[in-house]
Order: C-alpha cells, then sequence, then structure tokens
C-alpha cells in the first residue's frame, strides 16, 4: 500500500459542490493526515484560532473562503440586509488571531468587493465574492513561488539553511515562504543541508516543517530551539529563513515565539537572518514591533500539551505570548514577491510597494 504523502494535499480548499471549506487539520500531523470540512462560522473561528489552519498566508486564504460560504448562507433578499450581515460574520472571523495581518487584510479584501457591487443583485455579489477567494490564493501561490527565487538568489548550492517554525507550504498554498527557496533548489539540484527548529511549545518545526521537508526528499536534520547556537558555532548555517506574521514599517518583525533569540544568535555568529514576507503580511500603518498587538495563548500548551502526563506543577504562573518581535537591526532583508528590501526598511519598503502598485496598474491596464 502506497504511503501517504502529505505534500499531495491542498492545505486550503473550496468545495464548491457543497460549499464547504476544506483544511488539513494540522493539529493531528504528522501522526494522522485528516482532512475536515467546515461551513458553520463557528467551526471557522475555531479552526483559525486552534491552529488548525495556521500560517499567515493561509489563514488569509481561509478567511476568504470562509467569508464566502457564509455570506452565501443569507437569505438577506436587500443589498442593505447583507452587508449588515456580512460586517457581523467577517468581524467574527477577524477576532480569532490578531496577530497575522493576512487574516483582516483578506477580509478586508473581501468586504471591499461587497462595497465596490452594491448596484449588483445579492446572487451577482457572491459569485464576484467566490472569484475574488480564488484569486487570494491564486496569488498566494505566485506569490510564494516569486519569493522563492529571490529567496534563491541569496544563497548557493550545499548551503546549509537554519528555519524556525512553519512557512511552508502546509502555511501557504505551495511551496510556503520561507521554505520556497528551499523547494526551488531542491527542483533545480541545490541540495541544501536544512536545519529545522521544532519549535516549542507547539512544535510547529517538528510536526510540520521536518514533516513536509522529509515528504519532499530534502535534506533536514530537527534540532530542539536551544541548539541552534552550536550549529551555526559549527558553520553548519550559512543563512536563516523564517516567515512572518506582521512587518511593521522600519522593518520589526513578528513571527514565531523564539525568531528573536535565533536572529541574536545568528547576529553573534554572522549569519545572515532572512524574513520571507509577502507584501500583504507588510503592515506601513504600523510604525515599529512595539506597536504589533502580540497573541498570548492558554498556559496548557506549555505545561502539559504533547506529553503523556503533565510536565509542570500545577498552579505555576506561565507566560505563553505566541510570537515575540525580532529587531530590524537583525534582519539583513526581507524577501519580498516584489524583490528583497534591505536596511534602511522605511525607504526599502517603500520601494516595494510602489513596484506593487505599478505591477497592479499595468495588470489593470491590461485588462481594459
Amino acid at each position: 500500500m502506497q504511503k501517504e504523502n502529505i505534500m499531495d494535499y491542498d492545505t486550503v480548499a473550496l468545495d464548491e459542490e457543497k460549499n464547504e471549506l476544506v483544511i488539513i487539520d494540522q493539529t493531528k500531523l504528522p501522526g494522522k493526515i485528516e482532512i475536515i470540512r467546515l461551513k458553520e462560522a463557528k467551526e471557522i473561528w475555531d479552526a483559525i484560532y486552534l491552529l488548525k489552519v495556521r500560517g499567515a498566508p493561509a489563514i488569509g486564504v481561509a478567511a476568504a473562503y470562509g467569508i464566502y460560504i457564509l455570506a452565501a448562507e443569507s437569505s438577506a433578499d436587500t443589498y442593505e440586509a447583507f452587508y449588515e450581515e456580512f460586517k457581523k460574520k467577517k468581524e467574527y472571523l477577524n477576532s480569532s488571531r490578531p496577530t497575522a495581518v493576512n487574516l483582516s487584510w483578506a477580509l478586508n479584501r473581501m468586504e471591499q468587493v461587497v462595497l465596490d457591487k452594491k448596484e449588483l443583485p445579492v446572487a451577482e455579489i457572491l459569485a464576484c465574492l467566490k472569484e475574488e477567494a480564488k484569486e487570494i490564493q491564486a496569488e498566494d501561490i505566485r506569490v510564494c513561488k516569486a519569493i522563492g527565487e529571490y529567496g534563491l538568489s541569496l544563497v548557493k548550492p550545499g548551503d546549509g539553511i537554519l528555519t524556525h517554525c512553519n512557512a511552508g507550504q502546509l502555511a501557504t498554498s505551495k511551496y510556503g515562504t520561507a521554505t520556497a527557496p528551499i523547494y526551488l533548489g531542491e527542483e533545480r539540484g541545490y541540495h541544501f543541508r536544512v536545519f529545522a527548529d521544532e519549535t516549542r511549545p507547539l512544535l510547529q518545526g517538528a510536526r510540520l516543517t521536518a514533516f513536509e521537508l522529509q515528504s519532499s526528499g530534502v535534506d533536514v536534520t530537527l534540532i530542539c530551539d536551544n541548539m541552534s547556537s552550536s550549529v551555526m558555532q559549527k558553520g553548519w548555517v550559512n543563512a536563516v529563513f523564517v516567515g512572518c506574521d506582521r512587518v511593521a514599517a522600519n522593518g520589526d518583525t513578528a513571527n514565531k515565539i523564539g525568531t528573536s533569540v535565533v536572529a541574536a544568535v545568528a547576529d553573534h555568529y554572522k549569519v545572515p537572518v532572512y524574513i520571507c514576507a509577502p507584501t500583504s503580511t507588510i503592515d506601513m500603518d504600523t510604525k515599529t514591533g512595539a506597536d504589533i498587538k502580540i497573541e498570548e495563548r492558554p498556559a496548557e500548551e506549555v505545561t502539559e500539551m504533547w506529553y503523556k502526563e503533565r510536565m509542570a506543577p500545577e498552579g505555576v504562573k506561565v507566560y505563553n505570548p505566541a510570537f515575540d518581535v525580532t529587531d530590524h537591526e537583525l534582519i539583513a532583508g526581507i524577501v519580498t514577491e516584489y524583490g528583497v528590501a534591505r536596511a534602511p526598511y522605511e525607504t526599502s519598503l517603500k520601494e516595494i510597494f510602489k513596484k506593487k502598485e505599478e505591477d497592479i496598474r499595468r495588470k489593470k491596464n491590461g485588462r481594459q
């Protein structure tokens, strides 16, 4: 019997016939590949909050399909009633996770469709919403491929690459962000040696990154989070690639807890740290990392999750932030679908967005 390969599944999909959101339940990986179907608002909210679907781009795609599915269930017969329902459902889904900017970005983009098409019948607005959600997913794939190409230009065949958390295919529609250079390099015979931090306390590096890279035939070695200094000290790491959930205008970056530790260690050993960031995760309205709201999660994730028996004393205080902020001074470059931004980021990120605006304008003119 042929063994299932996680890379053969879509991270997020829409079942158009049944009007359902279809995702891999990532809380069950790597032990079990379970596909779940979601239709109700609470189910979709829970899937995002409980990390059944996670990773900023995948959350954005799931939110876009999710709000379309919920909107399609509306019985409103006027635009005003339909929009009022839409706003409530949008705000509800947006409350599931506060740090990943892609969540609000995708939901705002879907709301804009409703506002732009208000002269159309509700049925036609729904058709436009479906197409917009599909386009958000298609863009995700194109963006990840472009990030992979730019990221690949920063390394050479045979290099050692360290990554933290999971910014792979399981966090996106395809390729991933931080893993995109790795996958493209594998296709082209670069034979990278990859070190994946386990990423406590939710173990996305151990359960997800190591799993998908190994499934793809990549030379991957799993290490505990506190081993990053050891492998860098030995000269085994030539670059660090990580994803992110939000980038501030000055280049400060919020990513999975522990990323700032990796960056500080890498700075000591003169190993460049690259943030792989779709422009949808760059928030130019947030001036610095100090302005990014950091999600705090339940203590049980630290004290007992993944253990057969509780591993910490009852009643002990627990601090469990989901993310930390890496100072822009520790970042060698921010890899986007429009190129690599370098310090000073206030300037280079504006240039990236100028390229994006020009690209959007060019495509729009091409359709006219």
